[in-house]
């Protein structure tokens, strides 16, 4: 595991008199990477603590979540089950035949079954199926998750006004700006279209795992391109201009989306000449 995450500086005439720095959390590892890592950390310790040797979970079929459990699991000695929306098809995807090789067993609820994955009845049959198990909500996200995201502003050795994220669940912002000093904001950019929601579920977050929320954040909802996983000609050309620019290939569900976002709000103005700005490449 690289932790720290290397912090880079990114040079591009676009930015004018604003400095970019990426946080290149996607790098922490190939199996868990970035934002990842920083959830299930915690989870991890806490589920040892508990004497528990299964971790469950949910994930859609090409969740990046359901890779990084099993692989977590596989790398510290857990068994993993995923609990998988939707119906069984083979062959399985990229995704879930990975999970698989790390050693996942993998379950399936129909949609509607799925939509109450939390309820007490659904958790009582999984129980009674797989035993005992520690479990780890859809996404990762929960008060264990935000202690591991809050983690990642100390380890950035330079100055800096903003710190900027994607943003699925909320989970991450909501656990990066818990951990910014005084005079520093989180900004977030929404991968779903309709994102206004995710304003009350990172205050609900901050207040359940740290007893109060923040008021150093904020999230841009009008950087979706469409939608969860949706893209444009527009999103496609800033992600092969960047990879000729800098040699980086970008998520498009999550992380070019932010990365336009940021380019977008220097075209702007939003970000006065002499703003330091770091962006958290998650994976």
């Amino acid at each position: 595991m690289q932790v720290p995450s290397p912090l880079t500086e990114l040079r591009d005439e676009r930015l004018g008199d604003v400095r970019l720095w990426l946080k290149r959390d996607d790098l922490i590892s190939p199996d868990i990477p970035g934002n990842k890592w920083r959830k299930l950390k915690y989870n991890l310790v806490t589920a040892r603590e508990q004497a528990h040797h299964t971790l469950l979970t949910f994930g859609g079929a090409y969740s990046n979540h359901i890779r990084a459990t099993a692989a977590a699991g596989a790398r510290f000695g857990f068994d993993t089950i995923g609990v998988i929306r939707g119906e069984e098809h083979r062959p399985l995807n990229d995704s879930l035949a990975q999970a698989v090789r790390n050693g996942m067993r993998l379950s399936y609820l129909d949609r509607s079954a799925y939509r109450r994955k939390t309820s007490s009845a659904v958790l009582e049959a999984l129980a009674a199926e797989f035993g005992d198990f520690y479990l780890l909500p859809e996404g990762g996200t929960n008060s264990l998750a935000l202690k591991g995201c809050r983690e990642l502003p100390a380890e950035i050795t330079v100055d800096f006004d903003v710190l900027c994220c994607a943003c699925g669940t909320g989970g991450t912002l909501a656990g990066l700006a818990a951990g910014l000093r005084p005079g520093q904001r989180a900004l977030g950019f929404a991968a779903l279209k309709g994102g206004d929601f995710l304003v009350a579920d990172v205050r609900r977050l901050q207040t359940e795992a740290f007893g109060a929320a923040t008021d150093n954040w904020s999230i841009d909802v009008d950087s979706h391109f469409g939608g969860y996983a949706r893209h444009t000609p527009e999103l496609d050309a800033f992600i092969a201009d960047f990879r000729r620019r800098h040699d980086i290939s970008l998520d498009r569900v999550y992380v070019a989306k932010m990365l336009h976002g940021v380019f977008a709000h220097v075209r702007s103005g939003h970000f006065p000449a002499g703003t330091t700005i770091v962006a958290v490449v998650t994976g």
